[in-house]
């Protein structure tokens, strides 16, 4: 699943082509993929350009430019879930972010030559350029919201990300009293910290010496300061790679980048912990695989 760092990634770049373009078609071609109703949805956007790209844990949400002051202010939530991806093709560049699909190319990782059968959307702009949004699975959605709408799923929904100023060691340590769940299943949990998915809660608590099986309530005040740490150092890194979950990710600039080559523990059961050269172990948790070493993690 694409998480914080990946579409963080996929927030920056279409910042970089897409903000000031003004929408000339939307084509729904699989109209359960938006949340509105399918004409309201395409007039929404039609004729209107995008104003801003903001982010908020795994959620994408570009703010739409009205024509007029006194109308609603709309935006476009985008939350690929599981298997989502964004491309942009623009002037005969493709810039991709999301889920991968196995392959050894970039047509083969977004599911063939464009538009394809995983193709649920496709957003084209005046000057020529295409946003498509597929989905493999179809957990993803596109879904057109006011900004009292927006304000009030962040508020129900997100609790404070990473290397923002809300999440504090104290926020953690305050959340984390009591709680009789595991700590893989307390981190995964985006109403107490938004945007961290498998991959990183995984990888935060390998760099914080923790076991994913611990009850959350049994942190203590110095595990809980270094696994806020950890959480930051993990996505700062993340972030600067470009995420890990494409992994024949080109921008338009022709960077390429990718987290995987720097994973420690998840993806690698049975593999050598990097640490100790214990074998790693992968069990099923919080409904997810978890990836853990049993000797460097207490």
């Amino acid at each position: 699943m694409p998480e914080l760092p990946e579409v963080e990634t996929i927030r920056r770049d279409l910042a970089g082509s897409i903000i000031g373009s003004e929408i000339s078609t939307v084509k729904l071609l699989s109209p359960k993929s938006a949340k509105n109703k399918a004409a309201f949805f395409v007039y929404a956007l039609v004729g209107h350009k995008i104003e801003n790209i903001g982010r908020t844990g795994k959620l994408l949400a570009l703010k739409i430019k009205q024509k007029t002051d006194d109308k609603e202010k709309l935006y476009l939530l985008v939350h690929l879930k599981m298997t989502g991806q964004l491309i942009l093709v623009s002037k005969g560049k493709q810039v991709a972010g999301g889920h991968s699909l196995s392959g050894d190319s970039f047509a083969s990782s977004v599911g063939g030559n464009l538009p394809n059968r995983h193709t649920r959307a496709i957003i084209e702009f005046k000057n020529g350029d295409k946003l498509f949004f597929n989905d493999l699975r179809k957990f993803g959605y596109l879904k057109i919201v006011s900004e009292i709408e927006l304000e009030k799923i962040i508020k129900v929904g997100y609790g404070p990300e990473p290397l923002s100023a809300k999440l504090s060691v104290e926020y953690l340590i305050e959340k984390l009293k009591n709680k009789k769940k595991n700590i893989k299943a307390f981190l995964l949990d985006q109403k107490m910290i938004a945007g961290l998915g498998n991959i990183y809660v995984d990888e935060s608590l390998f760099l914080a010496k923790i076991k994913p099986t611990r009850l959350a309530g049994s942190i203590k005040k110095e595990e809980a300061k270094n696994l806020y740490q950890s959480m930051n150092k993990i996505i700062k890194k993340a972030i600067e790679s470009r995420g890990t979950t494409f992994n024949n990710y080109v921008d338009s600039s022709g960077r390429k980048g990718n987290f995987s080559k720097l994973l420690n523990v998840y993806g690698r059961g049975k593999l050598p912990c990097p640490n100790c050269k214990k074998e790693i172990i992968k069990i099923k948790l919080a409904g997810r695989g978890t990836h853990y070493c049993n000797y460097c993690q207490k």
